[in-house]
């Protein structure tokens, strides 16, 4: 038997069978967030609720509002437990808050293998004008609820384009009529599926509610309603409402274990595959071409110089393409005199590294946590407190390189630096953040954060990122400055005339494109999940994209910082950052684009809390791959002027 030996492709099919195995693991490796509880015959199975939220009911209907609610907002007028204790349930985690969540008791009572036929909630309820108009414009809008029954959320089933069938995160609070009045859903039939583990003991494993609309409430019939005439809310009279559930118990062979499968639908992975490959790609040729330009600057340089001091002008028979290379590489060698000067606003730079280093060991680990399943979907708010954690002990980190990097420009403030470098960019987001929140108190949102929360989100800064940021400051002025292999003129050299390509708004547009475009399919995603109220858990693809991101990124910085010093444009430092981080201008773009195609927004504070959010994220992606760029293009740069000879 013949063995051949591998070719080059071998390697990238290898590494395209390693990227094919990962997001599998990543979606069947899940450490569940809380234990699971078993309930015998005629336990009490917890229903909780949780706000109310604007969603869209498929890809086609556009999203009209960003705003939720309090489920227990008197406009709803919904029923409230009989002893009016709706703040029973155990305290949310911080990030839960921070996001919105607002679980709370009801009065539903479940019991464990009791079905149920038209029970009734509460006592009736009346809607005068304005609660009607408030419940019916709100159905027009797409709200929905948003229950949790042990745990899950409790949605509608649906099938997806390839027949497979999921459940969505909440179900609607009516159906939208063109020609009259909303129909508003005030009877439940809930849906449980049980999972026997023996011993008398069942596990919650499934549920879906399909409501229904009934004027003629009749409990003695099977359905609730001998009539079939759905219940609309008269907005000049008051409109009287009955509110009630049935309840049906089905056996499942699906284990606890895995019983978030069917919220945990993977959009089109068709083209996240090829979005995937097509970074892998581009990755690849981006290092091949890096790759070149370092092996021609460094093994090479010394014997294209020797032909430079040896090149006649008179030499017509050279071969252009040699000239060419000979007079490229003479440029970057020209201004090593002057390539190591300090940037300007230094102090600005020193705090946007730092921070941009926080950033990136904070994004990178979420990432990883959530990989490994920690950050389950059932464990609500994981992602949120994970986030904040992290960036709020990764302070020593932004403190550390801000100072380092202040004191390697030259910097002298080192006070302003040690002071700016934990406030400035937190400042940003905390004042985006406030300004937001208030828009939401005024349209009494439950997205709302309390203003406790916001205390104890002061509280982690001034407590734990404050010292840990001023105490890897110190460390990082204690320690000595890197130092530049070659010596700095004192007299500036003046820069010729730069090419098209490079100047600051052409380099922006195609240096920062192509970061943007490793992670964007993925973004599309992510906010299509977030937006249709789905779950969002391919951190496989994510991990993946996030990598390229980061490898794009520093490869396209290197490549141009490199045609830059040929053309003996010695400013580079800011230029490497704002270049980097401009795939944030894409984003923001992106994210305008995509309100515009997806979204119907009814209300002006619904615009100014998505551009106001899209902005704030476009900001803390561009200080971080910005500093991606800066610190790949700052070891380009120190390893080719050390690698010459400089008379």
């Amino acid at each position: 038997m013949r063995i051949q030996r591998p070719g080059p492709g071998s390697g990238i099919a290898l590494f395209v069978t390693c990227l094919s195995i990962l997001p599998h693991l990543a979606a069947a490796f899940y450490i569940p967030g809380v234990a699971p509880t078993s309930y015998e015959k005629g336990d009490l199975v917890p229903l909780h609720v949780n706000k109310i939220i604007p969603v869209q009911t498929d890809t086609v209907q556009p999203l009209k509002s960003t705003i939720s609610y309090d489920y227990y907002n008197k406009l709803f007028h919904f029923c409230r437990p009989a002893d009016d204790k709706i703040e029973d349930v155990a305290p949310e985690s911080l990030g839960a808050v921070i996001f919105g969540d607002r679980i709370q008791a009801s009065p539903f009572e479940l019991k464990m293998l009791t079905n149920e036929t038209c029970k009734v909630l509460c006592g009736s309820t009346y809607f005068d004008s304005v609660g009607a108009r408030f419940f019916n414009e709100r159905i027009k809008l797409g709200y929905a609820y948003n229950w949790l029954v042990d745990g899950l959320p409790a949605g509608e089933k649906y099938i997806t384009s390839d027949e497979q069938r999921f459940t969505s995160q909440g179900f609607a609070l009516g159906l939208p009529d063109a020609n009259e009045l909303p129909q508003i859903y005030n009877h439940y039939k809930i849906i449980i599926e049980y999972h026997d583990i023996g011993k008398g003991k069942n596990r919650v494993v499934g549920v879906s509610v399909e409501p229904q609309s009934i004027k003629d409430f009749d409990k003695n019939q099977p359905d609730c309603d001998s009539s079939q005439i759905p219940l609309r809310l008269n907005e000049v009279d008051a409109t009287k409402v009955q509110w009630s559930y049935s309840v049906e118990w089905k056996p499942s062979n699906v284990a606890w274990a895995v019983r978030w499968d069917m919220y945990l639908h993977i959009e089109d992975p068709k083209i996240h595959w090829f979005s995937l490959i097509n970074s892998t790609v581009i990755v690849f040729f981006l290092v091949g071409t890096v790759s070149a330009i370092l092996t021609r600057a460094l093994r090479k340089d010394f014997a294209r110089y020797n032909r430079l001091d040896a090149f006649a002008l008179d030499d017509f028979s050279a071969n252009q393409h040699d000239d060419d290379s000979v007079q490229e590489d003479s440029g970057w060698k020209l201004v090593h005199g002057d390539v190591f000067r300090p940037p300007i606003s230094p102090l600005l730079l020193s705090i946007f590294l730092g921070n941009g280093a926080q950033l990136f060991f904070m994004t990178g680990l979420t990432i990883a946590f959530a990989l490994f399943g920690f950050l389950s979907p059932s464990n609500r708010g994981s992602l949120g407190t994970a986030i904040l954690v992290l960036y709020t002990f990764l302070g020593f980190v932004g403190g550390y390189v801000s100072a380092r990097s202040y004191k390697t420009f030259g910097g002298e403030s080192w006070k302003r630096n040690i002071i700016f470098t934990p406030v400035f960019v937190p400042g940003i987001v905390f004042a985006t953040f406030f300004v937001m929140n208030f828009f939401l108190w005024i349209k009494q949102s439950s997205g709302a954060v309390p203003f406790t929360t916001m205390l104890v989100i002061v509280g982690l800064w001034f407590l734990i990122t404050l010292p840990l940021s001023i105490a890897g400051s110190w460390i990082g002025f204690k320690q000595a400055a890197f130092s530049s292999p070659v010596r700095t003129n004192q007299i500036p050299r003046q820069m010729p005339p730069t090419h098209t390509y490079l100047r600051p708004g052409v380099s922006l547009l195609w240096v920062g494109a192509l970061p943007f475009g490793a992670i964007f399919v993925e973004l599309f995603f992510i906010m299509n999940n977030i937006w249709i109220g789905r779950f969002y858990y391919m951190f496989g693809f994510l991990f993946i994209c996030y990598g390229i991101m980061v490898i794009t990124c520093a490869a396209v910085t290197v490549m141009f910082v490199y045609y830059l010093l040929c053309a003996e444009n010695y400013r580079w430092q800011w230029r490497a950052f704002n270049s980097a981080g401009a795939g944030a201008g894409y984003m923001l773009l992106f994210s305008i684009i995509y309100a515009i195609s997806k979204f119907k927004f009814q209300g002006l504070t619904s615009v100014i809390l998505y551009l106001g959010y899209s902005t704030l994220l476009s900001f803390l992606f561009y200080i971080m791959t910005g500093t991606i760029g800066f610190f790949s293009s700052w070891a380009f740069v120190h390893r080719i002027y050390r690698s010459i000879r400089v008379d």
